[in-house]
């Protein structure tokens, strides 16, 4: 007998998305998986906390959270994102840094 649960998603970006669409304060863009096209709608404030995060000049990796909603040709849309930016902590470079 099977057992109840849940399937999340999460899906990581290192670079801001070039092709967006703005509808009603909110941002909708897809993300090339390789296998799948997932389509991710986010609040106006979030997408700005990614814009943010692209403009500071620092490498990043932002994971997006959601569950797996309805199936698209392609893919499927990402439903209740949510959204994590983090800075890569980038330990090669700071080595050879300090090995100068």
């Amino acid at each position: 007998m099977a057992i109840p649960g849940k399937i999340d998603v999460v899906v990581k970006i290192n670079q801001l998305p070039t092709e967006t669409r703005t509808v009603d304060r909110e941002v909708q863009f897809v993300i090339d998986t390789g296998e799948q096209l997932v389509a991710v709608i986010v609040k106006s404030r979030v997408w700005e906390r990614l814009v943010q995060a692209d403009q500071n000049n620092v490498p990043w990796v932002a994971a997006i959270k959601g569950k797996m909603g309805v199936r698209t040709e392609k893919g499927f849309v990402l439903e209740q994102p949510s959204v994590q930016v983090f800075e890569k902590n980038n330990d090669a470079a700071k080595k050879a840094e300090a090995n100068q």
